[in-house]
């Protein structure tokens, strides 16, 4: 085009036409001969995505770890689900029963019965029957006091009693993982222990209430259920407890290398999609290996432990963890779909083509029938860069800055985010001249 028809163009136009000018450039510099990649950055860049997704890894094992032990409210969240768990209310039961039944000698009942009945006279033959009857009145002893634990077990004072019992003994994985003690909560022979006397006392109160006055010579015992057990938790608490100090730096770290990956590498939109995916494998793995963990654990219980209550307090120490698996692998997955949208392939060039034809056909409705953006339109067309660049960077900071992100606050924040760029779309509109919109293969994302 001549210089004189450079000057009949308006601002608008010359300032589309320039930009053309330099994709047209950046195009041309990436002609089929000029090279492609340099070895030594694709290398480079590799080593540091892989690293990044395994410091992924690890930062979900380290905020787990970390927020267990230090957030009280956290924890309670944890284990308190756990009152009303059929498996652990059952473990709980058979537990009780048996210390409770250890404090009530039946041999001292049946002497009792059978010197009573003497008193009253008894044929001998009756008398001699009764002495053999240890065996039944043990059976009906076990029944009721079985049944009353279960009432006590199973009602809502119980999980009021075992909610403020855990938040006051909150340092019960503290202690799992650094072996100190406590007197309600300890760690002894590998296994995290709490002590149930509270819930022996209940009982006995209520046998006595039930007419069984022997009950009250129950006395005041330690009663101890095992929360958790394994003989390589010394190991895992060593492990554990690097990642809990390094809890608040993890992350921060695997954001940083994988930045320094997609930063060397030749092709930046490639390396994001690359180190979106493997941090998506990496949570991929991670929530296998918990699977995994989970049927070990279980198959080298010590013996007396309820494989169905382990597994239950497996899953409720874990449920976190999950979450931010699932959270973090959500994450990543929408990262390398946006990645591959703004490419130049032509599922992405179909994808964005539809949405803003969409965008721009419900807009020219509106127009027609009356709106006009005006100032607005054209603040959005001169900065519509940088308005895409800013919404990115506020759903960053809030993913990164909420304390415990779980899938459906990822979810939301990605459809707020697609809402905020399809409204930034419909404002964009500059009234004071005609458009020459760029061939849409050549139009960024944001």
């Amino acid at each position: 085009m001549s210089d004189s028809g450079e000057n009949r163009l308006s601002a608008g136009e010359r300032g589309e036409l320039e930009e053309l000018r330099r994709r047209v450039g950046v195009l041309e510099a990436a002609r089929p001969g000029a090279p492609r990649h340099h070895p030594f950055r694709s290398l480079g860049s590799a080593l540091l995505i892989l690293v990044a997704a395994l410091l992924a890894l690890l930062s979900v094992v380290a905020v787990w770890a970390n927020s267990i032990v230090q957030d009280t409210d956290r924890y309670v969240a944890t284990v308190g689900p756990l009152a009303s768990d059929p498996d652990v209310q059952q473990a709980v039961t058979n537990r009780v029963t048996d210390v409770v039944l250890e404090q009530i000698d039946v041999g001292a009942l049946v002497k009792q019965l059978t010197d009573a009945a003497a008193q009253q006279g008894v044929p001998p033959r009756l008398a001699e029957l009764l002495g053999d009857l240890d065996g039944p009145i043990e059976n009906g002893l076990r029944q009721l006091v079985a049944s009353t634990v279960n009432q006590v077990v199973t009602s809502s004072a119980f999980e009021t009693v075992w909610v403020e019992a855990n938040r006051r003994a909150h340092a019960v994985l503290d202690q799992a993982l650094t072996g100190s003690s406590d007197g309600v909560v300890q760690l002894e022979d590998d296994q995290v222990v709490i002590d149930l006397g509270p819930i022996v006392a209940d009982v006995r109160e209520r046998l006595v209430d039930a007419g069984l006055s022997v009950a009250a010579n129950i006395p005041d015992v330690r009663t101890d259920f095992v929360v958790f057990a394994s003989d390589d938790i010394g190991k895992v608490r060593t492990y554990v407890r690097v990642l809990e100090l390094l809890g608040g730096w993890l992350p921060v770290i695997a954001l940083l290398v994988a930045a320094a990956g997609v930063f060397v590498a030749f092709n930046r939109r490639h390396a994001l999609i690359g180190a979106a995916v493997a941090v998506f494998v990496a949570m991929l793995v991670l929530g296998i290996g918990l699977t995994v963990a989970r049927d070990v654990y279980l198959n080298y219980l010590p013996s007396g432990v309820s494989p169905a209550a382990a597994g239950a307090v497996y899953d409720a120490l874990v449920r976190f963890l999950r979450s931010g698996v699932r959270a973090l692998g959500a994450v990543a997955l929408f990262t390398a779909v946006a990645a591959f949208l703004a490419g130049p392939s032509r599922i992405a060039v179909f994808t964005r083509t539809g949405c803003r034809r969409s965008i721009d056909a419900l807009r020219d409705v509106a127009t027609s029938a009356g709106l006009r953006l005006g100032a607005v339109g054209r603040f959005v067309h001169r900065f519509k860069y940088w308005i895409g660049v800013a919404m990115l960077v506020v759903a960053a900071i809030v993913l990164f800055t909420w304390s415990y992100p779980t899938t459906a606050v990822v979810v939301w924040t990605a459809v707020i985010t697609l809402a905020g760029f399809a409204i930034r779309e419909f404002l964009d509109y500059d009234d004071s001249a005609p458009s020459l919109k760029p061939p849409e293969s050549l139009e960024p994302l944001t």
